[in-house]
């Protein structure tokens, strides 16, 4: 065989092998609705990274952060879509459209948060991962959203009648609604890009989230009683869509796996750092925290919640049972 034919050979070989690898590569998007230096921020950006290592540059990821590709409830439509192929998102808006996702947004279904990640990372989790799959959102790992709880501009938080009368903003759910109703109060249902004005004009009177959420919208600011009801504990999942995951190799499918679970890793740790940093700075703002020293009559007037939401998905409540009786 002469030079010239082989030369015609090792270049075919060297073309097709690159058009084989640009077949194969994939460029994926990512919505984030955090700022830069949140924990999940951070997280995602070292997701993108470790899953460029572990793919050999097969699979990156363009982070997108800020919410600056719509709001969440519109980033997972867009991953259900394949519109984009990853988003971090809090399983409280995947409640309305997943049964299953909706349990973890039942008030005081979690005792605290090691509970709730030994619920995700046993049979319950399986549970939940099963029926988001089914609406195009495959979660492949979980991350720490903390406790949320109750805060406002004019008194402490100890019983449910506190609550009695207040407005009090919610995200879109009907548990949540439901949960305010229930203890008396009149859910506000408002976009959380809205929250700081109408604290500060009185369209609410109260709202409800985490630490870091307090603090870094400044809503500390206009409302300066913090009472630890821990009412909801609601985890966030690195989401990807349905199609594209079961499109990959399962060698593929294990690495995009494997560095979202090591992306997890390091959120639990950021998240925890950035909780009593967060509690810190409120505090030394002058904010009034108190631990609400009594949760069982908040708890028992969850009951009507439970029941509705049974009503409407009778065939989970062995999972919730199974939730409630993980120890």
């Amino acid at each position: 065989m002469n030079t010239s034919v082989i030369k015609s050979i090792v270049g075919t070989v060297t073309a097709l092998s690159v058009m084989c690898s640009a077949a194969s590569a994939a460029d994926w998007r990512g919505w984030n609705i955090h700022a830069e230096g949140y924990p999940n921020t951070v997280a995602m950006d070292k997701f993108a990274e470790v899953l460029a290592e572990k793919t050999g540059g097969e699979i990156t990821l363009q982070m997108f952060h800020g919410g600056t590709l719509g709001s969440q409830p519109d980033a997972i439509e867009q991953v259900r879509a394949g519109a984009l192929e990853v988003g971090n998102f809090n399983l409280g808006p995947i409640g309305p459209i997943v049964p299953e996702a909706n349990v973890v947004s039942l008030p005081f279904i979690f005792k605290d948060v090691p509970h709730m990640f030994r619920v995700l990372d046993g049979e319950g989790g399986a549970a939940i991962a099963a029926g988001m799959a089914k609406k195009g959102l495959t979660p492949l790992a979980w991350y720490d959203a903390g406790a949320r709880s109750f805060y406002n501009g004019t008194k402490a938080i100890n019983t449910p009648a506190d609550v009695q009368g207040m407005k009090v903003r919610v995200m879109n759910n009907d548990l949540f609604t439901g949960m305010i109703a229930e203890l008396g109060g009149n859910p506000s249902p408002m976009a959380f890009a809205e929250v700081y004005q109408a604290l500060k004009t009185g369209v609410v009177d109260g709202a409800e989230n985490n630490w870091p959420s307090y603090e870094s919208t400044g809503h500390f600011e206009v409302a300066g009683y913090y009472s630890l009801s821990q009412h909801l504990i609601i985890p966030e999942c690195i989401c990807i869509n349905t199609d594209a995951y079961n499109a990959l190799s399962p060698e593929m499918q294990k690495a995009v796996k494997e560095a979202a679970q090591e992306s997890a890793l390091l959120q639990r740790q950021l998240w925890a750092e950035r909780e009593a940093a967060s509690r810190k700075a409120v505090e030394a703002a002058g904010v009034v925290v108190n631990e609400v020293a009594e949760k069982a009559p908040f708890q028992s007037a969850m009951g009507p919640v439970y029941e509705a939401y049974f009503q409407t998905n009778p065939d989970l409540r062995p999972l919730v049972e199974l939730i409630q009786a993980t120890d």
